[in-house]
């Protein structure tokens, strides 16, 4: 089964914005983004769309 947060629905910080900004301009794929956040998935994608970030995609 896939990995379990504790943190659902928690509000974003502003230090987990800037690192999303700073991993996203790096080019790290939105899975190491939000393992790296401690976030889920569809919760970082959500959040990068909202605030106008392109995320790679692995190949």
């Amino acid at each position: 089964m896939g990995e379990h947060f504790e943190r659902h629905k928690q509000a974003w910080t502003s230090d987990e914005v800037q690192k999303l900004h700073t991993l996203a301009k790096k080019g790290m794929p939105l899975r190491a983004i939000a393992k790296a956040l401690t976030r889920s998935e569809e919760s970082t994608k959500a959040r990068a769309k909202a605030d106008g970030l392109g995320i790679t995609k692995l190949r």
